[in-house]
């Protein structure tokens, strides 16, 4: 059957590609303020009134007639503009004015936070740069504090590694991309949220469900893309300097150089340092790692009126020690410290090419090339494990609209990863996995069609072969559906696969005393995802009132189990035998009360469960529900800005204790947590104060037996709450905008 669908698909779309084209260009660009802010909803149209509405980014693509010469742009507290395009082939930078520079009393939209792509047919939302700054975001992983949808957690009380959680799972299970190709996966998953610097970013765009078959079969629950500034639209430069009560202190560098018309460059350079030692509960264990980090990327951008490349460069190095020191241990005699040493370097490249071969119906064809080089060298106090990742990806794409209602991608991908590990803990648990390496190539086909301006129905489908687990076949499908123009539907199912490396996406569970069991053979983990969303943009007094409610469904045919409860000192990796499924539903609201200020506020219910040697029993150490209530005030000059979110986690199972010597309860409690910041911008300055986790809760003892670390109670991986305390900070940033 799935043949035949295919074949009609091919007769259909052989059959609408003899149409005639229209006499039309497609202009592209970005509308922005003169601080270089880009400007999302804003409206573009030319004489004829053909309109483009810009995405979270300002970006917009308009279809105008092929003698237009002159566009306008219309945006809420701004004046109209009128923009003459000298080289309409090339990108158009559109630069608006505020309404109050000629004094007059104007209505201003408020801060904008993520948001929900209303035109695409994927479940997407985007994490604006404007709304990157409404927190401490000195990294990736911080970025999410005010998302409603995305969790970030500490894997363990020690090592500072963070998790990442996408509808009720953890993020291995989330496809993470920077620029729109694979990254930061195998052992860079481990502290990988650590390793973007916030100011680097331009927005993170947040596809829930089954994502597109374009960047491969790896995603289960989603993907997350990173978009870095670009060097053609970014400010000539930006400086971001922070410091916070930890001790911990960033610097934070981003310039761009115009060349010509048709190069420019940036330069991207991160510092920072936190060494302070912490043990505010006097455990003898460091509440936080000492860690020191430097980063830096460069990225060149080139483009004629048919060609555009991209590609850059980065290099990293992290040093991290935590566990016990001299200092935590307050000279105790006998005692040998529980020390943990964890050291990456880090370098990737990547290049993407783009050539339009067609413009009048957006036909191209792109080739995007990346690599890269990870070691992680760690020693758990006696313990060691080293491991060398190298990855190449290679994609060559074609894109191209037949028509107004027919759009097709296709294209190939090539993935390599190859690890290489040493140390005694491969030694002792998997001396065969010393060397381990995956090949897998693949092609794919995706076809959007809109019948009708209401509906959109996009189908992919991609095959691949991989030098470990053979061929497998990724089918996808989604649906959009304008019921009326306050009410959209969307629909989504797709299959998702990912290759288990257990000790790189795994080895903070080194941080304890227990013993790793790996079964033989473990094979490809494979899930299918199913989603449904509603979403409601109701007027209210002059207002929009947004609900957006969803339900997503997980449900794995393999998975590779990591099994805390069979045994309280040990840790298992195995086949799937049974059920392991997670059920999310969500539901979130906002609305401007009045001028300047919004309210957010989003509840998660989770029903995440799995079989554990025979027995089916919800996921630990994951919170049953999530909720949150988020408020951003801007005055009405935009000097002042002010922002608060109270996040409030339901309790949880956790991992069965040891019966005759239980060592933890058979549950966690709930709780909250406020952070809040103010930001008080001036023309090229901005100086911003805030505090995280205010309410200064804190997981009691969240290190099992840390009086004995070389015993084998020892575990700091029964971690479900906060570990330290409040955090307050402050930072000033600089701007020179692009004019």
């Amino acid at each position: 059957m799935l043949k035949k669908i295919v074949w009609l698909i091919g007769v259909w779309i052989g059959c609408v590609s003899v149409a005639m084209a229209l006499p039309e260009r497609t202009v592209k660009g970005y509308v922005m303020d003169k601080e270089g802010v880009p400007l999302p909803g804003a409206y573009v149209y030319d004489e004829s009134k053909h309109t483009s509405v810009t995405d979270e980014n300002g970006y917009f693509e308009l279809a105008v007639p092929d003698d237009t010469k002159l566009l306008k742009a219309d945006y809420v507290g701004f004046m109209t503009l009128t923009y003459e395009m000298e080289r309409p082939d090339d990108i158009q930078i559109l630069v608006m004015s505020s309404s109050t520079e000629l004094k007059e009393v104007v209505v201003t939209a408020g801060g904008l936070g993520a948001i929900k792509n209303r035109k695409s047919v994927l479940n997407t939302e985007s994490v604006t740069s404007q709304a990157l700054t409404r927190a401490a975001c000195c990294n990736l992983s911080e970025s999410f504090e005010t998302n409603p949808s995305v969790d970030v957690a500490y894997s363990d009380a020690v090592t500072g590694a963070k998790q990442i959680q996408l509808l009720g799972l953890a993020g291995t299970y989330v496809q993470m991309l920077t620029e729109n190709f694979p990254n930061l996966r195998g052992v860079a998953s481990t502290y990988g949220l650590d390793y973007i610097p916030g100011p680097w970013m331009q927005s993170i765009q947040i596809s829930k469900g089954a994502a597109s078959v374009k960047n491969g079969y790896e995603s289960v629950t989603g993907q997350i893309d990173v978009e870095y500034k670009k060097p053609k639209v970014a400010d000539p430069l930006l400086v971001n300097l922070f410091g916070s009560s930890t001790g911990r202190y960033e610097g934070n560098v981003v310039g761009a150089v115009e060349l010509n018309d048709r190069l420019s460059t940036a330069l991207f350079v991160n510092y920072y340092n936190e060494e302070q030692a912490h043990d505010k509960n006097k455990d003898t264990f460091l509440d936080m790692p000492q860690m020191q980090s430097f980063s830096a990327m460069n990225r060149w951008h080139y483009q004629t009126s048919r060609f555009v490349s991209q590609s850059g460069i980065k290099i990293l190095t992290d040093r991290r020690t935590s566990g016990q020191t001299e200092h935590t241990l307050h000279a105790v005699d006998g005692m040998s410290p529980y020390t943990i040493y964890n050291d990456a370097n880090r370098v990737e490249g990547f290049t993407k090419n783009g050539f339009i071969l067609n413009q009048e119906r957006n036909e191209s064809v792109a080739l995007i090339v990346s690599g890269s080089y990870h070691d992680q060298r760690a020693h758990y106090a006696d313990k060691v494990y080293n491991v060398y990742e190298s990855n190449v990806y290679a994609s060559f794409l074609y894109e191209s609209e037949f028509g107004a209602h027919h759009k097709l991608a296709a294209g190939l991908n090539y993935n390599w990863d190859q690890y290489v590990q040493n140390g005694n803990v491969v030694e002792r648990y998997c001396p065969q996995w010393h060397r381990v390496s995956e090949k897998v190539g693949g092609a794919y086909a995706e076809y959007t069609w809109t019948p009708l301006q209401k509906f959109t129905l996009m189908a992919g489908l991609r095959a691949d072969y991989s030098s470990l687990h053979h061929f497998f076949v990724t089918p996808r499908v989604h649906a959009k559906y304008e019921v009326a123009p306050w009410l959209s539907l969307r629909a989504s199912a797709g299959k998702g696969y990912r290759t288990t490396f257990v000790l790189p996406k795994n080895s903070y569970l080194l941080a304890s005393s227990r013993t790793f069991h790996l079964a033989e053979d473990l094979k490809q983990e494979e899930a299918w995802n199913y989603g449904v969303t509603a979403s409601f943009h109701i007027p209210v007094s002059d207002e929009e009132l947004t609900l957006n409610a969803e339900w997503f469904y997980t449900d794995f045919q393999n998975q590779v189990v990591v099994d805390l409860d069979q045994d309280a000192h040990g840790v298992y990796f195995y086949n799937l035998a049974g059920r392991s499924t997670s059920s999310v539903f969500q539901i979130e609201a906002s609305y401007p009360l009045f001028r300047g200020f919004t309210l957010l506020g989003a509840y998660r219910w989770m029903d995440v469960k799995c079989t554990y040697d025979g027995q089916t029993m919800r996921k630990p150490l994951s919170s049953r529900y999530k909720a949150l209530v988020t408020a951003s005030y801007e005055t009405p000059l935009k000097k002042w800005q002010f922002d608060a979110t109270v996040q409030f986690n339901g309790g949880g199972r956790m991992p069965l204790a040891d019966v005759v010597h239980p060592l933890w309860n058979a549950s966690f409690p709930s709780f909250a947590q406020l952070s809040a910041q103010i930001t008080r911008r001036f023309r090229r300055w901005q100086i911003y104060v805030g505090g995280e986790n205010l309410t200064n809760y804190k997981q009691q003892s969240p290190i099992v037996s840390a009086a004995n670390p070389y015993s084998p109670d020892f575990d700091a991986t029964m971690v479900w709450g906060p570990t330290m305390g409040y955090k307050l900070y402050a930072g000033i940033r600089y701007q020179i905008p692009k004019l």
